[in-house]
């Protein structure tokens, strides 16, 4: 599940999609007050909320270097629309250039199958044109993959060669290139498939033996809330393919009618609902030249023997001597074992074992190192939160450990680069502040990491071939998104390859929110963020926005916080807005996210009244006149706080709420809640409907009725039970969306309505 969207990716996707130093963290000062001068009001319109991409955030993403790391390539559009097109800056030069056109045109809407439509909905992706491109990990092969054709440049300024063209068969789906780049890996027909890049002969390497099977393509739960976005796997020399079959055949059909077509449509959707049956996922290893596959054996790993419920393959990895690394996870989700398979033989043994009281966080942090010789030849790096925070920890050939790489009460975000030759790794973390992001490096021997990336905020890190030179896509409250070159030893600044000035942001003159500090009522320190309102009312009508659950953090330094233009469209019209991350969000260890366990909606609750008291407490806020807005956790959090909290919430949006757990997928609930057999009072007490008789302010309830993430019945079922009750509410429907709202005139009528809706409840005063 996603914020607007539950998940973001990198952090400029994160703005584009949201538009919502020492061995432990800096400790908190005492609560804080808010003291900051009345902004004059921004003249800000109902499209201007609606619109993408944000002020200040058409800037250059995924960028990579060439393999000769003389260029910096990345997709950026040069007339600040969705729609992007291939770039490169010219290191030696200093010059940006747009890289040769390609001879069709890229994504769209409109041309594009379900299946990809879904895979989309499943990145959180709203870019146009060129979506995605990336160079093979040796020689000079770019793969450049659009809606009806795949290409293949040579080198940056070469040409691009079609490999494949479909205007109306099977499109290829999530094409990737081998590592030596002489062939592309795909999925068409339910069929593994690769091609040469230079004859464009396909070859089928597997085929599902009966029908219902898939081979190749990562199951839908792995794709939405695993993060694992690919069913197949190239091994290092390229000679082989790692690949998933799935079979979904026992899982419930979850049919959605497109209610707002002519002549109307229809989807089938194979869904694992909470404590229902998942996909059952084998592994394959098959030669990149044909022949026959090679099943690894899964089923004799001990977590899969004492996991009678099922298990989840989580991730899957080749290591530089042609072994394969799988991470294997129980159902439940408090265990995980990383083993080592054999190819040849697809036996399997193990190398080390997590476990929690809580649960597993997956993540990417798994790093072979390729040295064959040496103290830590065939070893790797490996992330742990068996601290209570995420740690980096080495580990040597026999998978013993070596020795932690980080520590203290902070956290390692992703895993950047490992030096082998200097034996040093990089990674993004929180040591400096649990709200920013930095470049850190750390030696193999471990000690105090060196932070090399020095302006506050948030960074989004990506280092050349040679470990020589870094981008650093910088942001913070102040500082719309830019895009540096720098240097890997001292951080120092070699060149700004986007620095460009959105007219857009001068024109609306938006004023930060301004970050406070609070505590819970039961002393644990809490972050926030205001909007102060225009017109400096005090106390004001407050408005929450919320999304407050796990795997997403809201309160950051980051740009995406200035340009939420909803709130900041509210603070205009005299609401005071304001963001609390309460327990159960990311970004401040295991404890503290971990607090939601088995009781979800409560804790975060609380969190969010005591947030209110204390904005009341300021004299911030009157506290007659509070509501609360949200999408997804954030449409449960604001309906759930309507029925939990009357007394301090008397108007809520709830857009696109799951209102039981029980109607949600396996993998994301199961993970915090249990199953519905497990944890029956723990179901009932975290739904919406179960506290429904204490509402007693206004509801309007969003969602789009093509939803096939949260579906609509989510929201139908807290209609059926507020009929019950008697209790009134505000429809608002989107014939033709999904959990994530893309057509601009929907956005656009919706902000209008929800802002109406806000101002006719909220704005009045209320008689003495």
């Amino acid at each position: 599940m996603h914020p607007m969207s539950p998940k973001a990716s990198s952090l400029v996707q994160a703005v584009l999609v949201m538009t919502t130093l020492g061995s432990g963290c800096t400790p908190l000062p005492p609560q804080t007050k808010a003291v900051q001068a009345t902004p004059p009001p921004p003249k800000i319109t109902i499209e201007e909320v609606a619109r993408f991409p944000r002020p200040g955030t058409s800037v250059p993403g995924r960028p990579a270097f060439s393999p000769d790391d003389q260029w910096v390539t990345f997709l950026w559009s040069e007339d600040g629309s969705l729609t992007r097109a291939l770039h490169g800056f010219e290191i030696a030069t200093g010059q940006r250039k747009a890289l040769p056109a390609l001879a069709q045109a890229g994504i769209s809407e409109e041309n594009l199958t379900l299946e990809q439509k879904l895979q989309r909905e499943r990145a959180r992706e709203r870019g146009l044109g060129v979506t995605r491109y990336e160079w093979a990990e040796r020689g000079t092969n770019m793969l450049v993959p659009l809606a009806r054709a795949v290409y293949v440049k040579d080198g940056v300024q070469g040409e691009a060669r079609l490999v494949r063209k479909n205007d109306d068969g099977e499109p290829w789906l999530d094409p990737m290139l081998s590592p030596d780049g002489s062939k592309v890996g795909f999925v068409a027909d339910d069929a593994l498939h690769v091609a040469s890049t230079e004859t464009g002969k396909v070859t089928t390497l597997s085929k599902p033996r009966e029908k219902g099977l898939v081979h190749g393509l990562a199951e839908y739960i792995a794709q939405e809330e695993m993060g694992r976005q690919h069913g197949f796997f190239w091994s290092q020399d390229g000679k082989r393919l790692a690949f998933t079959e799935v079979d979904e055949r026992k899982l419930p059909i979850y049919r959605i009618e497109h209610q707002g077509t002519n002549p109307p449509l229809a989807e089938e959707h194979a869904y694992p609902f909470a404590g229902a049956d998942n996909a059952k996922v084998r592994l394959g290893v098959v030669a990149s030249t044909g022949g026959k596959a090679v099943w690894m054996q899964l089923e004799n790993t001990d977590l899969v023997r004492s996991s009678p419920d099922g298990h989840y393959l989580a991730r899957v990895d080749w290591m530089p001597n042609g072994s394969l690394f799988v991470q294997l996870e129980n159902r439940e989700q408090t265990r995980l074992d990383l083993l080592r398979f054999d190819p040849k033989s697809g036996k399997g043994t193990p190398v080390l074992s997590e476990t929690s009281q809580t649960w597993i966080n997956l993540h990417d942090m798994l790093r072979p190192l390729k040295q064959s010789s040496g103290d830590y030849a065939g070893g790797f790096v490996w992330a742990s939160e068996r601290s209570g925070f995420m740690h980096l920890y080495l580990y040597d050939g026999q998978g013993q450990l070596v020795r932690p790489l980080t520590t203290g009460e902070w956290q390692v975000d992703s895993l950047v680069g490992v030096d082998e030759a200097n034996q040093r790794v990089y990674f993004m973390g929180t040591a400096s502040d649990p709200r920013e992001r930095h470049l850190y490096g750390v030696g193999f021997a471990g000690g105090e990491p060196v932070r090399l990336t020095t302006e506050p905020g948030m960074h989004d890190v990506v280092i050349d071939n040679g470990f020589k030179r870094f981008v650093d896509t910088y942001q913070s409250l102040r500082v719309p998104p830019r895009m540096e070159l720098r240097n890997l030893s001292d951080g120092s600044l070699q060149a700004t390859i986007y620095g460009d000035a959105d007219p857009r942001v001068a024109a609306l003159g938006l004023t930060p929110p301004e970050l406070v500090q609070l505590q819970s009522r039961d002393g644990v320190p809490l972050y926030g963020a205001i909007y102060r309102p225009a017109g400096g009312a005090k106390p004001a009508a407050a408005i929450v926005s919320v999304y407050g659950g796990p795997h997403n953090q809201t309160v950051l330094n980051s740009w995406a916080l200035t340009v939420d233009m909803r709130a900041q469209y509210l603070a205009s019209r005299g609401f005071l807005v304001f963001k609390l991350d309460n327990r159960g969000s990311e970004g401040r260890g295991a404890a503290f996210e971990g607090r939601i366990k088995h009781d979800m909606g409560n804790v975060e609750v609380q969190d969010q009244v005591d947030g209110v008291k204390w904005l009341v407490a300021q004299g911030l806020a009157d506290p007659a006149r509070v509501g609360i807005y949200g999408w997804s956790y954030g449409g449960y959090m604001a309906a759930m706080s309507l029925a939990r909290a009357p007394e301090t919430f008397k108007v809520a949006v709830a857009g696109a709420p799951v209102t039981h757990w029980d109607g949600y997928d396996t993998h994301y609930t199961e993970r915090y809640m249990g199953t519905p057999a497990s944890n029956p009072t723990g179901y009932e007490q975290s739904s919406v409907m179960a506290h429904i008789g204490e509402l007693r302010g206004d509801l309007m309830l969003v969602h789009g009725l093509i939803d096939e993430n949260v579906h609509f019945r989510h929201t139908a079922r807290l209609i059926d039970a507020l009929i019950k009750q008697r209790k009134n509410y505000e429809l608002l429907l989107f014939p033709n969306e999904r959990h994530m709202p893309r057509a601009e005139e929907d956005r656009v009528y919706m902000e209008q309505r929800v802002s109406d809706f806000l101002t006719e409840h909220l704005a009045a005063q209320p008689p003495a």
